[in-house]
Parts: structure tokens; C-alpha cells; sequence
């Protein structure tokens, strides 16, 4: 889906430098972006717009500061032949900011593609699903930790409807544990066929593969029944009775052939920041639970590793993620290694699978929505190494240092965080913006 933009100009359509820098627009995001037809800046802006975009600014923009204060959508100002923002409209952009206009002024044009690409999401959202396969949430294993979690109150669900305007959708765990256990090994063996030249897989049963293409095949059932589902999640810990497998090998093959974002643990709101990571930067991303050496045995204990792994210095700036025994579920595509191997968590069952996989080292930011979803957490910090405990539920984990340890620790929305490759704090600051929420960043 496109943005629709409505380019804005203060004097006329036709004045010869406003008419050169939309040619390089259109050059440029032809792709993204649809340019409706300029308007003058005190015209009514149609309803089928997403954004509003000036391809020129001048002086005249200091005496329409009103008109400019009354535009109710995004405003990207993208002056330069090159796809940014113009250095000469940095003292008007400053301006408008004093007064309350919050512009859109990409510094490069890859960062302008990702906040039109998120310009056209706000609009997309609404014809989009989120698909949900729990039961009684909370109420399986380990009810002590699993009914603290807000992604499975009707708030939650309520409010992420009311904000992105995504409908969410449940069904049952059970009836799906159920209905993939019908499918013949015949049927599965020829799904099988067509992925196994490109899934590692180690010390795996037949039985286990089967299990786990049962579980893909049994939702993939469902995504093809309704198009609009853009991400599904699953109660895969706590009412992991209802199946004899895990869904990580389902969701690594449904993001590689269909790019379906999907949900440990049905966390919905992992699922939303994933998805305008997805849609809008086109990062490498995943979700991992934060341990901060900080945290001590209290982390250490719900790991089941004896310390933190040794750092040079400043160690209470480190974090270490792992989900599931690794670092968590990692698509083929977006990985360094990968494979598939057996289940280490004691609350799955003794079929169950999950996959040992890795994320580039360096850069990285770790982004979370923040309920009630009017804010949105980012900390840029870089992925140091990996670190492996035997006999724990860490056997791959990857230690992540932060500017301000104390800081993040103090500021966490959750134990959850979604885990990107790159520094993406700018370019999601632009997307929080687009959608109405203010960045908290951890620094």
C-alpha cells in the first residue's frame, strides 16, 4: 500500500522550483508514495490523505504558522533534491517546533522511505488482524508469573484497537493443538519436502519435525482462509498442555513465506511493535526477555545459570537476552546462524522444538510500546557477544551493552523487548510521531 500525500506549496503550483522538487519526489518515492495534487496551504486538506509533505519552504512559512498549527496529519518536509530535508529550513523547522508543529525532516532519504512507509501503515492497520490462539490465559503453568502479563487483559486488546485501529481475533489454542494432531504424517511428510534442503535441523526425531510442521500447517490453514491476519501469536508456555510441540519452526517458515509477523507467548504488544518495525524501518528484529546484571539473582535464578557472564567494565550497562534456552525466535533470514534443535524449557513438552539462533553483532536498539500506548521506549546500545551456560536455559544468550544501565533498568515497559539490528532510535522517533506517541529514550 502506498501513502497517499498531498504536497502543500504557500505561493503556487506552478512556481518553477516548487515544480523541480516534485519531479524529485516522484522520482524518488514512486514506490512509497502517491502525490495527490498540490494544494495551496489554506486549502482543505482531502479526506484520502495520509500525510502532507512540503516540497518548498520559505519565509512566508513564519507569518502562516496558524494555518500550519491547523494540519492534522503528519508533515514531512522533504526540500532537498535529494530526498532530506533542506539545511536552510532548519531555523523554520525550529520555529515550528517552539511553536508546537511537530515536522517530519529526514536527515537521508531512506529514512524519508520509512516515514512515508509508515505514513501509509496508519492507514493499512485498519483493515488488518491480529490472530490469537489462547484459552484461559494465565490460568495453565506457572500461573504465579503468567498472570501479571497485561498483553492478555481486554484492556490491552481495547486499547490497541482504539489506537491502531487493528482488529485482534481469538481462537483456541486447544481446538488448534487438536486439529494439527489430525493431519496425516503423509500430508506433513510432503510439506516437509519442499523446506527441508533449507532447515538445519539437530537431533531432532522425525516425530518432533512432524509435530512442528502439524502446528505450521495448522495455522498456515488458517492465514489462508483470511488474508488480512498481518500477525498471529500463540499461548505456547503457559497452555503449552494443549500441544506436543512449540510454534517457533511455524513461525520462522510463515515470516519466510508469507513475512507474517508472529507472537511468543499471544504478547500483543510485541506483536504491534513488530509490526511497525516490519512495515515502516525493514529491520532484522525479534523479541527476548531482558535480564540486566543489575537485576542479580533474581535474574540469575529464572535462568538457571550460577553468575553474569564477565564483561571488561561497567557491567551494570549490560543486559543479557535469552527466550526459550537461546536468544529466541529468529528468523532464517535475518540470522548469522540458525538451527533447529530439541526444547530446553521443562514446561514444554519432551517433543517440542526451538532453535539455537543468532543476530549480528554491533549495533542494536531495543523498542517496546508502552501501555497505554500513547508512548513508545527505544535504547540504542550494541550486541558485545554471546554467551552459553550448560545444563541452563541460556545455552545461547547475547549480551547487550546500554549507555545508562541504571537508566534503562529503572525505565523498562517490560520484561519483553524487541531486539533490532542497527541504530534505529531517530527513524522510530519518526514513526512515534506519525502515530501520535511521544519516544522514551534511554540514554
Amino acid at each position: 500500500m502506498k501513502a497517499k500525500l498531498v504536497p502543500l506549496y504557500f505561493q503556487s503550483a506552478q512556481e518553477p522550483d516548487f515544480v523541480k522538487q516534485m519531479g524529485y519526489l516522484k522520482s524518488l518515492f514512486w514506490q512509497e508514495a502517491e502525490f495527490l495534487e498540490p494544494i495551496a496551504l489554506f486549502t482543505p486538506i482531502p479526506k484520502a490523505a495520509d500525510a502532507v509533505v512540503f516540497p518548498q519552504m520559505l519565509g512566508a512559512a513564519y507569518k502562516r504558522l496558524a494555518e500550519i498549527k491547523a494540519i492534522q496529519l503528519p508533515i514531512l518536509v522533504i526540500t532537498s533534491e535529494f530526498g532530506t530535508v533542506s539545511m536552510w529550513d532548519w531555523e523554520i523547522n525550529t520555529y515550528l517546533a517552539a511553536a508546537g508543529v511537530q515536522v517530519l525532516a529526514p536527515s537521508n532519504v531512506e529514512q524519508a522511505r520509512k516515514f512515508i512507509k509508515a505514513c501509509a501503515l496508519k492507514r493499512e492497520l485498519k483493515s488488518m488482524k491480529f490472530l490469537v490462539y489462547q484459552d484461559n490465559p494465565g490460568e495453565g503453568f506457572q500461573p504465579e508469573i503468567f498472570k501479571r502479563f497485561y498483553w492478555w487483559e481486554k484492556e490491552c486488546s481495547d486499547r490497541l484497537e482504539s489506537k491502531f485501529g487493528i482488529q485482534i481475533e481469538k481462537k483456541s489454542f486447544k481446538k488448534l493443538g487438536s486439529d494439527a494432531k489430525l493431519i496425516s504424517d503423509k500430508d506433513a511428510l510432503a510439506v516437509w519436502a519442499g523446506w527441508k534442503e533449507r532447515i538445519p535441523v539437530q537431533n531432532l526425531t522425525e516425530k518432533a519435525i512432524l509435530s512442528a510442521l502439524k502446528i505450521y500447517m495448522a495455522v498456515k490453514r488458517d492465514l489462508d482462509q483470511d488474508p488480512s491476519i498481518a500477525a498471529a501469536g500463540i499461548n505456547c508456555l503457559n497452555e503449552s498442555q494443549f500441544s506436543d510441540t512449540t510454534p517457533c519452526l511455524a513461525w520462522n517458515m510463515l515470516f519466510e513465506d508469507k513475512r507474517l509477523v508472529w507472537g511468543c507467548e499471544a504478547d500483543l504488544v510485541s506483536m504491534m511493535t513488530e509490526l511497525l518495525i516490519q512495515k515502516s524501518l525493514g529491520v532484522p528484529f525479534m523479541m527476548s526477555n531482558l535480564y540486566p546484571f543489575m537485576m542479580g539473582m533474581a535474574a540469575l535464578k529464572h535462568e538457571h545459570i550460577p553468575y553474569f557472564p564477565a564483561v571488561e567494565n561497567h557491567p551494570e550497562d549490560c543486559i543479557l537476552m535469552a527466550h526459550c534456552g537461546y536468544l529466541g525466535v529468529v528468523p532464517q533470514s535475518f540470522a548469522t546462524e540458525w538451527n533447529l534443535k530439541k526444547k530446553v524449557l521443562a514446561i514444554v513438552d519432551e517433543n517440542a522444538h526451538v532453535m539455537d539462533a543468532r543476530l549480528a553483532e554491533g549495533d542494536v536498539t531495543l523498542i517496546k510500546l508502552i501501555p497505554p500506548f500513547e508512548r513508545i521506549s527505544l535504547v540504542e546500545g550494541k550486541l558485545d557477544f554471546y554467551a552459553k551456560y550448560e545444563n541452563s536455559d541460556c545455552l545461547n544468550g547475547a549480551v547487550i551493552r546500554v549507555p545508562n544501565g541504571p537508566k534503562v533498568l529503572k525505565e523498562l515497559a517490560s520484561h519483553h523487548y524487541i531486539l533490532t539490528s542497527g541504530k534505529n532510535g531517530q527513524d522510530i522517533e519518526g514513526v512515534a510521531q506519525i502515530f501520535g506517541m511521544n519516544p522514551i529514550i534511554m540514554a
